[in-house]
Parts: structure tokens; C-alpha cells; sequence
């Protein structure tokens, strides 16, 4: 389904910026954080999802999972020349 707003650019520092719907965001499987290529073609700007959104650490960390990821990091026991 297309979605469509009409909108007013604002100021934005030297730039000008649109806010972008909820609607046409989630139309267009936009989410906070992702990357996006923005391009003009005579008077239309096309805005393109380039990648997906980088997570925050709190994110990655929610994300975790001990018994998937082979639990503690660190080695608990000396390794290596260390044992010698």
C-alpha cells in the first residue's frame, strides 16, 4: 500500500529537513537509525533505505544470548604461554 503526506520543510541548521511520517515510514520499512541515500532528479527527491538500522549497545546486548553465543568471553583459566 502507498502512503503519501504533504509536508513543510523546515530549517535545519544550514540544511532544510522534512519529518517523515509514521505511516509512510512503516509503508516504506524505514526504522530509526538506518541508513538512506538521498537523491534529486529535477524537482523529486528520492529517499532509499541503504542498509539496515545500526544497533545501539543496549541493543546488541538485549540481543545476547549466553547459551547461543558460547557464554563467558574470557577465559577463566590461564591459556596458552601464560600456562607455562
Amino acid at each position: 500500500m502507498t502512503r503519501s503526506a504533504t509536508l513543510t520543510l523546515q530549517r535545519w541548521g544550514n540544511s532544510l529537513a522534512v519529518r517523515i511520517p509514521a505511516q509512510v515510514a512503516r509503508s516504506a520499512r524505514l526504522k530509526p537509525g538506518q541508513p538512506v541515500e538521498v537523491s534529486a532528479q529535477d524537482s523529486s527527491v528520492l529517499v532509499r533505505a541503504v542498509g539496515e538500522p545500526k544497533l545501539s549497545l543496549a541493543e546488541k546486548l538485549a540481543a545476547f544470548d549466553p547459551a547461543r553465543h558460547g557464554g563467558e568471553v574470557m577465559a577463566t583459566a590461564r591459556v596458552g604461554r601464560e600456562a607455562i
